[in-house]
């Protein structure tokens, strides 16, 4: 049962007498405990909703069509508290972060409901076979999981649960039910990967509904004192790890007909390796977790450059990037130089002070070391940023600098750029591509 906190004017909702502050009970005699119940037994046409307003229990019937929202709000999207993640793992970033940081930092989640509504990776290790019958019942496809290793002794130990390993039996059960799934590998170096990582590629690759696979190289930074000894991938290592990854991908490709392994970008970079080409990636089906970044953005801005109005530019701008970035967004900005006359960007890579050095992607970038390595610096008409810097509300870096005190602080406009090549030749330009 959940709180209703407010119900919007004219909808179906309102028109059947449901007002805010009733407690939804069920829906056609289904128990509502979350968002996944209540998304999942509104589709019908046909509602009886049975709610509780002060002691009385009322039924109270709506006809909609049968993807038509009732138009009810409660108090958090997911109706109730997520779940925190039970597992204490030797890789976990959120236990390298600093002290002093505000308290939704520190949060561990590992809600299965956020992967099919957000596109989070979970563990399954907060799951119980009832969990998994009704994600099997309400045909939740695809899931999201946090594998990191195949081999269940492993994964109890890089997990710090003894019941990790169990969960990986919830994988198979979903496969069999035809439920679709991405899986993720954190790898730690010389723990889950060479002999590990083929064990887990080739037990993966036996799931009839597997949809990907990426691989990425567990984060470290400077605040691990107390913490597994980790160390972090070099150019040798990485080559190694696309290797594996690469034979696994080809003979999939020859199986199969996909590829499904897909290194991410980092690895690439580390073995100072060009990125493979669009069709590697078969669709990028793991963009958002780094997977085909650098290929995706590079074709998206050639191809806005290409229909960029070739006018006399006067125009100077600059970009902060993370290092790993670096070169590949020098490289873009360069072409666009070349093409368009009068116009310069300066492209600074911001080392990560706040985290240690070790840390170089832009979306862990903070505002005070933006503020202390720019300061000074030739910044022009203004100063793009991604939007990956800042959190979910676009107004905050993880050190809890705010973005007006960025601006105030630098004496220049910033402008937050959106992901993707498009908008990062058009921010850059200050035009809009003309297709």
């Amino acid at each position: 049962m959940v709180n209703i906190v407010s119900v919007e004017p004219k909808s179906h909702a309102e028109k059947c007498g449901l007002r805010a502050g009733d407690i939804l009970l069920t829906i056609n005699g289904n128990e509502i405990n979350d968002v996944l119940d209540y998304r999942f037994y509104i589709m019908e046409k046909s509602l009886s909703l049975s709610v509780h307003r002060g002691a009385e229990i009322l039924c109270l019937e709506i006809k909609k069509g049968e993807y038509d929202d009732i138009g009810l709000e409660f108090s958090t999207y997911l109706m109730d508290e997520k779940k925190r993640c039970r597992n204490n793992c030797i890789f976990c970033f959120i236990d390298q972060n600093p002290h002093g940081m505000r308290e939704t930092v520190y949060f561990k989640d590992d809600d299965e409901r956020l992967s099919f509504l957000m596109g989070n990776y979970v563990t399954l290790t907060n799951l119980k076979k009832s969990d998994i019958e009704r994600i099997i019942k309400m045909r939740i496809s695809p899931i999201n999981i946090s594998v990191h290793t195949t081999d269940k002794e492993l994964r109890c130990k890089m997990m710090n649960n003894r019941f990790a390993g169990e969960c990986l039996e919830y994988m198979q059960m979903l496969d069999n039910a035809g439920i679709s799934i991405n899986a993720q590998l954190v790898l730690c170096r010389g723990i889950n990967d060479g002999a590990y990582l083929q064990k887990s590629l080739s037990d993966l690759l036996t799931l009839k509904n597997i949809e990907s696979i990426a691989l990425v190289p567990c984060g470290l930074t400077a605040h691990r004192e107390g913490l597994y000894p980790l160390t972090p991938y070099d150019k040798e290592s990485a080559l190694s790890v696309l290797e594996i990854a690469n034979n696994a991908g080809d003979a999939a490709y020859k199986e199969k007909g996909a590829r499904l392994v897909y290194p991410s970008d980092e690895f690439y970079l580390l073995a100072e390796l060009e990125m493979p080409n669009a069709e590697y990636y078969e669709g990028y089906p793991q963009l958002e977790n780094g997977v085909g970044m650098i290929r995706s953005d590079t074709d998206e801005f050639l191809e806005c450059l290409e229909n960029i109005e070739e006018i006399e530019y006067n125009r100077e701008v600059s970009i902060a990037t993370g290092f790993a970035a670096y070169r590949f967004i020098s490289n873009l900005a360069k072409t666009a130089e070349n093409k368009l006359n009068g116009l310069k960007v300066n492209v600074y890579p911001v080392r990560n002070d706040f985290f240690g050095g070790s840390v170089t992607v832009s979306g862990l970038v903070t505002g005070g070391d933006i503020i202390n390595q720019l300061k000074g610096k030739p910044l022009g008409s203004e100063l793009l940023i991604p939007e990956n810097m800042l959190r979910a509300e676009g107004d905050m870096f993880l050190d809890n600098i705010t973005l007006a005190e960025l601006k105030k602080a630098l004496s220049v406009p910033v402008t937050v750029v959106s992901r993707g090549g498009y908008e990062l030749c058009e921010a850059i330009t200050g035009k809009k591509c003309e297709f």
